[in-house]
């Protein structure tokens, strides 16, 4: 379902209309002066990117990441943790540690798909 933006030539402000087709609205009218001289602008969109996308973007997990936003991505704290295990030599899926890290692989693996770790959470 398409938002159409005008400007209004009036008063210059924009406004959005949410339509449930993709034709325009027949007669729009400003929602801040209620005039009805409008002229349709081309609206900026979004670009979804994909999980490699934002790793390559991002770089390698690190202790000192160059963007101090790094660690606000869950997924990157799921990244961080499985490469720092991994280098510390644990391998979470063998037998030794199956058990002892199932909580944390649940934690990573819901990192990894964008949520927030529980401890996190509550200190937003």
């Amino acid at each position: 379902m398409p938002i159409y933006e005008f400007v209004c030539k009036k008063c210059r402000q924009k406004s959005n209309f949410f339509v449930r087709s993709f034709n325009p609205p027949e007669s729009p009218a400003c929602q801040v002066c209620g005039g009805s001289d409008l002229e349709r602008c081309i609206s900026k969109f979004a670009v979804h990117k994909t999980t490699r996308d934002v790793w390559e973007e991002s770089g390698e997990p690190s202790a000192f990441p160059k963007d101090p936003g790094y660690y606000k991505d869950p997924r990157n704290i799921g990244r961080w943790t499985e490469k720092r295990l991994k280098d510390l030599g644990v391998d979470m899926n063998s037998e030794e540690y199956r058990d002892t890290f199932a909580g944390v692989k649940e934690s990573i693996d819901a990192a990894r798909e964008g949520e927030m770790p529980k401890p996190l959470k509550d200190l937003m």
